[in-house]
């Protein structure tokens, strides 16, 4: 009889131990499956078009379009990763580093600019630029890639090939390519500073309002598909 009471004590016991765990179980699975997905995060791997050259940092296009985003409840994060005067070849060094530090949803290449500025093979700059789409496309991270000019003093034929590199890489990886994001600026000699390369600070919205005409449409979208 004393062996029946205490099997019966320790199963109610068990019980009153079990239930409020089981009750915690179904609280948290709810939570789980009620939390909403995390917010689209775009990481910019640039150059000094993209890192505010001569400007402070919040003075730059990638803040100001952050900004943009934040006053009108647009959930993108920014992670800018330009850095003034990299190279395709010092871009995909560090991406593999940056895609596993920040863990981008959105990868857009600004870069490109200086390879053509430096007169480098066009054929390594492509490539450069295709396996960078290719690493970010097998982290399943959404690439878009920006068009870039460069002045036409380099030769009619190496300027034709800088410019149809762009178009061919997005083509051939089948990403997006973005307008050249100073089209509206770089002949206002009002918007360039005296190098005639770099917008200035007058620039710098002029530059996030088209951007963020360019890439919300296309975050938003590709995030939901």
């Amino acid at each position: 009889m004393l062996v029946f009471q205490s099997r019966r004590h320790f199963q109610i016991t068990f019980l009153f131990f079990l239930l409020p765990l089981l009750v915690f179980s179904d609280h948290l699975h709810a939570n789980t499956q009620n939390e909403s997905p995390s917010k689209p995060k775009l990481l910019i791997l640039g150059d000094s078009l993209s890192a505010a050259y001569g400007l402070k940092q919040h003075e730059g296009w990638v803040s100001l379009l952050q900004n943009i985003w934040n006053n009108e409840s647009v959930q993108i994060e920014v992670i800018n990763a330009a850095i003034s005067g990299e190279t395709t070849d010092g871009g995909l060094a560090r991406l593999p580093r940056l895609l596993d530090q920040h863990k981008p949803s959105h990868l857009l290449i600004e870069l490109g600019g200086n390879d053509g500025l430096q007169g480098h093979p066009i054929t390594k700059m492509r490539a450069n630029l295709a396996k960078m789409a290719e690493i970010a496309k097998q982290a399943n991270i959404r690439v878009m890639l920006q068009d870039m000019e460069i002045p036409t003093n380099y030769g009619r034929k190496y300027t034709s090939m800088f410019a149809d590199s762009f178009e061919a890489v997005a083509d051939e990886k089948q990403i997006i390519l973005i307008p050249f994001f100073l089209q509206n600026v770089v002949s206002d000699e009002n918007m360039m500073l005296r190098d005639g390369i770099h917008p200035n600070k007058a620039a710098q919205p002029v530059i996030a309002k088209f951007m963020k005409e360019q890439l919300t449409p296309l975050i938003l979208e590709l995030e939901n598909n």
